[in-house]
């Protein structure tokens, strides 16, 4: 349905679209084409698992109303940047789907950050290069969001995201490979999220 306070998954879709800062009027778009006010379409959520250059594990989340399309759409694109779709369960046990909610370091009190998000309900909070990332199990994700936009906070970044086991370090150039069949899977109309384990060298910059 498309009341936010009886549909928990669509109150988190909504919070992860105002922490990234999208428009009100595309949210309101967003729910009626879910709930199929635009038009009779009915939308299907699939998964795809492949591997991406160097053995890199590859996660691609949709949402599409012809899985057809989508199947040979993600399917041409894992082949044109040299990689392969693979099997049900041949990269997801790599992953854990978890919350993540980013924010910039120098524009928040770190001590204080680490004691709201924790007595929120959050697993861990991390300080990595100026990002400072909070990490929730996803049951918890929109009440540590809330909580913390509550209180003042803006995020960069916020959402439910698979969560690599193991990370894979690869040379520049496979490094540059795989980022750019990334970048061409999340071009596509029909994806909404996808995930990788692929380790970014220090230094690294795309040509």
């Amino acid at each position: 349905g498309g009341d936010v306070n009886s549909n928990p998954r669509l109150r988190t879709a909504v919070l992860k679209a105002r922490a990234a800062n999208m428009p009100k009027d595309n949210i309101e778009r967003a729910i009626k084409k879910g709930t199929g006010e635009t038009g009779n379409v009915n939308y299907e959520e699939l998964l795809y698992e492949g591997y991406a250059p160097g053995g890199v594990a590859v996660l691609v989340e949709t949402l599409t109303d012809n899985k057809n399309r989508t199947a040979a759409s993600v399917r041409n694109i894992f082949n044109k940047g040299g990689g392969s779709l693979g099997a049900t369960n041949s990269v997801s046990y790599m992953f854990n789907r978890k919350g993540i909610i980013e924010y910039e370091a120098e524009k928040v009190n770190e001590d204080a950050l680490l004691e709201d998000a924790l007595e929120a309900g959050a697993d861990d909070v991390a300080n990595e290069d100026g990002i400072i990332t909070v990490t929730t199990d996803p049951s918890t994700f929109a009440t540590v969001l809330e909580t913390l936009q509550g209180k003042g906070y803006e995020s960069v970044s916020a959402a439910i995201s698979m969560v690599p086991d193991t990370y894979i370090a690869c040379d520049n150039d496979t490094t540059a490979k795989v980022l750019k069949l990334i970048d061409r899977l999340e071009e596509d109309e029909d994806v909404q999220n996808v995930a990788s384990n692929i380790e970014i060298p220090d230094g690294f910059e795309m040509e």
